[in-house]
């Protein structure tokens, strides 16, 4: 084992770091604490790994006071924690000097398949002044688990698959200054870029493959979220009805999901599976990133939990790839958008209902207090469907008095349109909403 860690090292100070699309996802400034990346399998934790080294390089560190560890290697079976001393034995071994400076930033990718890796992170926390970065299976490097193994000496910055904003850099797509300000035919070429975002999605290894192949690339992704990071790690014996579950989630697009109800139309299918299965299995899905559940915005727990939540795949290609109606449906689409782009902004958000029936399809709080009411609309041009949204939006806000109006639309609209919507009604393109990133 200590010959395998040694050659590993060794490899791991010397290899040229990979061209990467630059991500976003932000790392809190706070000494003294390990660095947990999460997220979605395939959504690009590794690189934003590697993105922490290239960082670094270019603010001036040498380049073997960087240290990547992949533990995912078959030489490597079998490893127990306290044979992960090996790895910083040999590194000071070999640069003595850097014991007195201090100066390391150790990125342990995959370690969750060691058992027990967690109290040698504890130790090198409390023995070492290291930087560490820590990432692996988001099944096995759960949020909560990594908050009570690490007990709170751990931030977390959670991965997603690309936003609009990352899908142009990964394109050379230059962003404009000013995203209020965009002229006319930067405009043009970012509707149309948005379209492709559309159909393409965010996970990186789909970018620029057809159809056909993007969706056999997307449906393996799901049979090892099924299989291994929910199944296999909750030992979840009904995968029948787990798999039933997944496509009623996909297929939702951000509909109401009542567990009830589809407990009874899989019993109906001669599925037996009981709410609270159905409810644990929800609740695992999410844990692996791969879905999220809207709660209805309120401050009564009890109506939060009561409810039907609103369930959101993790990526809008996730959608169309197990959408077995043959249908395009922008609108949900441009849902899935807001709804991940919100939730990477980190809002609370949630779903409202008005007191005439009709649904708000989110209300925000940002970091600084300020809530907002959004609706998304493909087509704002009909003018039924105008109405209902803006009547939605009225009604909320004899609820919510201080909240920001805002109508999110498929494209952007005629001064026509325009003049049918109320002043403090503002209207956005999806598309350039979501490079407003610091806006709410």
């Amino acid at each position: 084992m200590r010959e395998v860690v040694r050659q590993k090292l060794a490899d791991s100070l010397v290899f040229e770091i990979p061209p990467l699309t630059p991500r976003e996802a932000r790392i809190p400034p706070l000494p003294g604490k390990a660095h947990a990346v999460v997220g979605m399998r395939r959504a690009g934790k590794t690189y934003f790994l590697f993105q922490q080294m290239l960082s670094r390089l270019q603010s001036g560190s040498p380049r073997d006071s960087l240290v990547y560890f992949n533990f995912e290697d078959e030489r490597l079976a079998g490893m127990e924690a306290g044979q992960l001393s090996l790895l910083i034995e040999e590194y000071y071994l070999r640069f003595p000097e850097r014991r007195e400076r201090r100066e390391i930033t150790l990125l342990l990718d995959e370690i969750q398949t060691v058992r027990g890796w967690e109290t040698f992170v504890r130790r090198l926390l409390d023995t070492e002044k290291l930087e560490i970065f820590v990432s692996g299976s988001s099944a096995r490097m759960l949020s909560r688990e990594i908050a009570t193994s690490l007990r709170g000496r751990a931030t977390e910055t959670v991965v997603f698959p690309y936003s609009f904003r990352e899908f142009l850099t990964h394109r050379d797509f230059r962003l404009p200054d000013d995203t209020n300000l965009i002229p006319k035919r930067t405009r043009s070429l970012l509707a149309a870029a948005f379209g492709d975002y559309l159909e393409q999605g965010g996970f990186p290894e789909a970018q620029g493959l057809e159809r056909r192949d993007r969706i056999s690339l997307l449906q393996g992704y799901m049979d090892v979220v099924v299989l291994r990071d929910v199944a296999e790690r909750h030992r979840i014996n009904n995968l029948q009805a787990l798999r039933a579950l997944v496509r009623q989630l996909l297929n939702a697009g951000g509909a109401k999901l009542s567990v009830h109800k589809l407990a009874n139309d899989l019993r109906s299918q001669g599925i037996a599976v009981g709410k609270d299965s159905l409810h644990q299995m929800l609740a695992h899905l999410e844990d692996a990133f791969l879905v999220k559940a809207l709660p209805l915005w309120t401050t009564s727990e009890r109506q939060r939990q009561s409810n039907p939540r609103k369930v959101y795949p993790i990526d809008h290609s996730l959608f169309p790839a197990f959408d077995r109606s043959g249908k395009a449906n922008s609108g949900a689409l441009l849902e899935i958008v807001v709804a991940i782009e919100i939730e990477r902004r980190g809002w609370d958000y949630g779903y409202a209902t008005t007191s005439s029936g009709y649904e708000v399809d989110f209300v925000t709080r940002d970091d600084d207090g300020v809530s907002c009411a959004i609706q998304v609309v493909s087509d704002p041009t009909q003018p039924e469907v105008l109405e209902r949204e803006i009547r939605s939006l009225e009604e909320l806000r004899a609820t919510e008095p201080q909240a920001r109006c805002l109508l999110l639309t498929g494209s952007d609209i005629d001064a026509t349109t325009r003049s049918r919507i109320p002043a403090h009604i503002a209207t956005v393109p999806v598309w350039q909403w979501c490079l407003q990133a610091d806006e709410s």
